[in-house]
């Protein structure tokens, strides 16, 4: 199950690149929550499907054009995959290059969570890894 999770992950990655954001809403769980770091301008948790892909569509209407670029490889921890990356950002308004990681949980080929955190190492402490 951990590679068809990375699999899930890698697809959604690859969605969002490509600039389909409405393709998100067949990788959610109707339940799906979204953290943000305590610091996020648009504090959540996000809730739902709709609240989520709700908060995607604001965070691309930002800029002309914005990819995910991992910075290392997906990692899977049983039900988690975590992955460090950073988010480009270009068009209106200043260039965007903002390296996180983000722990995603799977269950029954949905995404049930996203937890974002600005520090690697407490993001693989979260997912019970160690770096």
């Amino acid at each position: 199950m951990s590679q068809e999770n990375v699999e899930l992950v890698r697809r959604m990655t690859d969605a969002w690149n490509t600039g389909d954001a409405d393709a998100w809403s067949e990788f959610l769980a109707s339940d799906v929550i979204w953290r943000v770091m305590p610091d996020w301008p648009e504090q959540g948790p996000f809730v739902g499907r709709d609240a989520v892909l709700r908060q995607i569509r604001q965070l691309r209407a930002i800029w002309d054009s914005d990819t995910i670029v991992p910075v290392t490889d997906m990692i899977s921890a049983g039900d988690r995959v975590v992955l460090r990356f950073i988010w480009r950002g270009v068009g209106s308004g200043p260039e965007s290059n903002m390296e996180m990681t983000c722990i995603y949980t799977v269950r029954e080929d949905a995404i049930v969570g996203f937890e974002f955190f600005w520090n690697h190492a407490d993001a693989l402490k979260a997912a019970g890894l160690e770096e």
